[in-house]
């Protein structure tokens, strides 16, 4: 929340508007534990979204499982979605998440266009059992 208020103001990069409706998105922000129960529906999700799209994973919780390391807890989201750009910490402060952003974005401009189309994209999503 304080990323978006006035004092880091993220509506300076360009990331002011705001889509809850993964079609109309291009950046999946993961944030917080992740229940196992909770990875189909992330997948579907990341699916939904139009391409190209990134992945950021914020925090321990979403990079690692954080301290949670039981049964019903996700070790990573690694393990169902490609993800981009983790942001570490737990939690990350406002400027970690800034960081993180500013990171998609150059991923975003020196990305070639053929890159989603090459062979080794396609094994990568392959591996996830994306199509």
């Amino acid at each position: 929340m304080a990323t978006m208020g006035a004092h880091y103001d993220l509506a300076r990069f360009g990331s002011e508007r705001m889509s809850f409706s993964p079609r109309q998105a291009d950046l999946l922000m993961v944030m917080g534990t992740i229940a196992k129960k909770m990875g189909p529906v992330l997948r579907q999700v990341y699916e939904q979204m139009a391409e190209p799209r990134w992945v950021l994973s914020v925090g321990a919780c979403a990079s690692s499982g954080g301290i949670f390391d039981t049964y019903s807890v996700l070790q990573g989201i690694d393990r169902i979605i490609p993800v981009d750009v983790y942001v570490p910490g737990c939690p990350p402060r406002p400027e970690q998440i800034l960081d993180g952003v500013l990171k998609i974005q150059e991923l975003v401009q020196n990305e070639s266009l053929r890159r989603r189309d090459s062979e080794e994209y396609k094994n990568m999503l392959a591996s996830y059992g994306i199509s």
